[in-house]
């Protein structure tokens, strides 16, 4: 086996880089593997963004643009960030013609942000950010007041991805650890849902 590196973030570009070589593309995947990615992410989880085509909204690991191509038509402004280059060429690609959309590649932990947002969403991304509360204290400071956070989580609690010729560490994300960090960083939790795979949150950060 051809390991990647287990402990960097070096090593989780390299794995999405991979994916797309390999002709990995969320975007382009039929309806049958569309409606397995939902037991993740599916319309409840757009609806609890509560999109009304005027909102700024930020996802946190934009992949492809799986979900973006459903989202940024219902956004004022679009801003998606992933650590992978090659995976935000190809959702550049796949988001060509949307003028509302901004895409960028960085790491969302130390990238600087020149603006704030009325929603911030991810989904399978926190299990790739070992500091979780930092990255939750960064969504808070980054939402304006009355804006809302939907974040989807992976019940699996295995700490690698093994894609047989690599594998990278992930830091699995505990639903207890999640939700006294929401509450933490200051946002008031909403909403919690599960599904067969994961567990979903939607809170908002209050007026002050």
């Amino acid at each position: 086996m051809n390991d990647i590196p287990l402990n960097t973030a070096d090593a989780v570009l390299r794995h999405y880089d991979a994916l797309i070589d390999e002709g990995n593309d969320p975007v382009f995947d039929p309806p049958p593997l569309r409606e397995y990615m939902d037991k993740w992410d599916g319309q409840t989880f757009i609806d609890a963004m509560e999109l009304d085509g005027k909102k700024s909204v930020l996802e946190i690991g934009v992949g492809t643009g799986r979900l973006a191509v459903r989202t940024a038509p219902k956004c004022g402004k679009f801003y998606g960030i992933d650590l992978s280059p090659k995976t935000v060429k190809r959702a550049k690609e796949n988001l060509a013609g949307r003028s509302n959309v901004r895409l960028v590649c960085g790491d969302f932990l130390s990238f600087s942000f020149d603006e704030t947002f009325d929603v911030i969403y991810s989904s399978l991304t926190f299990l790739h950010i070992k500091d979780k509360q930092a990255a939750l204290g960064k969504v808070a400071a980054l939402l304006r007041d009355g804006g809302r956070f939907v974040l989807s989580i992976d019940k699996s609690q295995n700490d690698v991805i093994d894609m047989g010729d690599r594998t990278v560490k992930i830091y699995p994300d505990k639903p207890e650890e999640i939700e006294t960090g929401i509450r933490t960083a200051g946002l008031q939790i909403t909403a919690r849902w599960e599904t067969e795979f994961a567990v979903l949150y939607a809170a908002v950060k209050n007026d002050r």
